[in-house]
């Protein structure tokens, strides 16, 4: 079925660093119970086939170990788990009124790597 990817906790607690000086919660993002599953089979699904992750609340699932797509995509996937954290129903539901590529979430996930980005 796929694995929880324990050495991705790095890659985790970097991305956490990056959100970290963002002041656009009340409260910093919690990753003690954020887990990253590689679950490459996920992705073969219609609607994922697009993407290299995804996030729901405390689980990240990624295509392919974080080492291999980078810190900007866990940092893009822990912004959204940031965002269930504040807003635990309304983000997810956020993509039935918005779509994906016009959501708020998305556009604030993007701007967060973007912003934190190191030259």
């Amino acid at each position: 079925m796929g694995e929880l990817h324990d050495p991705s906790r790095a890659a985790l607690q970097r991305a956490k660093a990056r959100l970290d000086r963002l002041d656009w919660y009340p409260r910093p993002v919690r990753i003690d119970r954020v887990r990253v599953a590689v679950w490459p089979w996920f992705f073969r699904l219609p609607w994922f086939r697009r993407f290299q992750g995804h996030a729901a609340w405390s689980l990240i699932v990624l295509k392919a170990p974080p080492e291999a797509l980078g810190d900007d995509l866990v940092t893009h996937e822990l912004c959204h788990v940031w965002q269930m954290q504040h807003k635990p129903i309304s983000m997810p539901l956020s993509y039935l009124r918005h779509g994906y590529w016009r959501n708020p979430h998305e556009v604030e996930a993007r701007q967060a790597v973007d912003a934190t980005r190191t030259p």
